[in-house]
């Protein structure tokens, strides 16, 4: 997949957000960390309204991730609305991907250039740069 010069990668999971860019071309991006945005907690309960509540105790994480999910994909759509972010890929854990999918504005699905479901919050951002490439 090409990463457009100066597009921004967003690589999520459930407890991480990452926002990188493409600082090279577009075959051969060279990504650069932005930063770690903080996600408004008092929007996190967003992702709540998909799941049922359970007694179980993995219940509660489930929420927690798909509720910090949804914080994410809020906080990309403010900033596509707002002209901060041109191209974008997103790079999520399929189960992520979903739910981001669920909560995409669609002025952020215009300017998404790619989806890639991997778990890569936790790795080099030189393998995310090859994952993506791969891909």
């Amino acid at each position: 997949m090409n990463v457009p010069p100066k597009a921004h990668v967003a690589v999520v999971d459930g407890s991480r957000f990452l926002l990188l860019r493409n600082g090279s071309d577009a075959r051969y991006p060279a990504l650069e960390l932005v930063g770690e945005p903080d996600l408004d907690p008092t929007n996190r309960s967003q992702g709540k309204l998909r799941h049922s509540i359970t007694s179980t105790p993995e219940a509660g994480n489930d929420l927690d991730e798909a509720a910090h999910v949804a914080a994410a994909a809020e906080w990309l759509n403010h900033a596509v609305l707002t002209q901060k972010i041109d191209d974008l890929i997103v790079v999520a854990d399929k189960r992520s991907l979903g739910e981001l999918r669920r909560h995409y504005h669609k002025e952020l699905e215009a300017r998404l250039r790619g989806e890639l479901g991997k778990a890569l919050t936790n790795v080099p951002i030189n393998q995310i740069e090859q994952a993506i490439s791969d891909a």
